[in-house]
């Protein structure tokens, strides 16, 4: 048998990492004699991902509608994928924060132009129709898109600002939870009741939200900043690309998703302007209201002042 000098190593290479974990080198390469050569269709598993559209009415756009949304939730697992990076780096230096912010903000940049296939790529009659066979389901109730929010900043930027006052990092995660910005959507602080949207939500996701709370409070992206050295801070690229991803999630992109809302529900002239699941959604979602800004040290007080103006 004819080995080259490349192959050779490469086989010592293998040796090397079956013995690492006490498996033996001749019975693995023996697989690859019966093991199937990968295909596209295999790898990306195109079959089951092409089988999870399951329509609720015979109208053709809300397929549409139903792809869009878990377009979306991919993207935001891609999201979450890189903040992890960031957040479990041993050494974090500038140049590798920067580069996977930026990975984050082309994410949510697409997410943002891409509201135009919802935005003209549905009639509104159609769209009117089968968003009551959604109620009560609400895009409130994505939770990957919680834990983003989670793992970008400190909680006390969560708050809903009429509380953040009373709160601080000493908090209890349970009473901070409580407190959170879009509990505003469907809870009502003078009785505690809340919605059934809020309430199922909760039951789901509460124990991962709470996990999620704990274990980002000390390196969010917004903590794993204020961890580099002072010098490391200062970094202009880095900061350009703090400034960029908070603008671009709480802003741009909840504006454009706001615009949208107020499109068909509001201004279609065919439904009662509520969402289906029963959200003030017009205060909720607008920035101006809840002020969401994940680094606000890194604004100044005119822009702080204006922020979702």
């Amino acid at each position: 048998m004819n080995i080259t000098e490349n192959g050779a190593a490469i086989l010592k290479e293998i040796e090397q990492k079956y013995e690492a974990i006490n498996q033996k080198t001749d019975t693995q390469l023996e697989g690859l004699l019966w093991s199937k050569p990968i295909t596209y269709w295999d790898y990306i598993q195109t079959d089951a991902l092409l089988s999870l559209q399951t329509q609720r009415t015979t109208l053709p756009d809300e397929m549409v509608f139903i792809m869009y949304h878990q377009v979306n939730e991919l993207i935001f697992k891609m999201i979450l994928w890189e903040i992890n990076q960031i957040s479990h780096a041993a050494e974090l230096k500038a140049d590798f924060f920067t580069e996977r912010l930026m990975r984050i903000s082309r994410y949510f940049d697409m997410l943002t132009t891409s509201f135009s296939i919802m935005e003209n790529g549905m009639e509104v009659e159609q769209y009117m129709k089968f968003r009551n066979t959604l109620t009560p389901a609400s895009g409130f109730q994505s939770a990957q898109y919680r834990l983003i929010e989670f793992c970008c900043t400190d909680l006390i930027n969560l708050i809903d600002h009429r509380f953040r006052a009373t709160i601080d990092r000493t908090t209890p995660y349970e009473h901070a939870f409580e407190h959170l910005y879009w509990q505003a959507a469907g809870k009502d602080y003078t009785t505690g009741k809340k919605s059934y949207l809020l309430a199922q939500f909760e039951l789901k996701y509460k124990d991962l939200f709470l996990r999620q709370m704990k274990e980002y409070n000390t390196i969010n992206i917004w903590q794993k900043f204020k961890q580099l050295p002072l010098n490391e801070q200062q970094n202009e690229s880095l900061r350009t690309a703090m400034r960029h991803l908070d603008h671009t999630i709480n802003i741009t992109w909840v504006m454009q998703h706001l615009n949208v809302a107020f499109k068909y529900i509001d201004q279609s002239g065919m439904g009662d302007g509520e969402a289906t699941g029963g959200s003030d959604w017009k205060k909720y979602m607008h920035p101006k209201y809840q002020r969401r800004i994940f680094f606000p040290d890194l604004w100044t007080e005119e822009e702080l002042t204006n922020w979702g103006k």
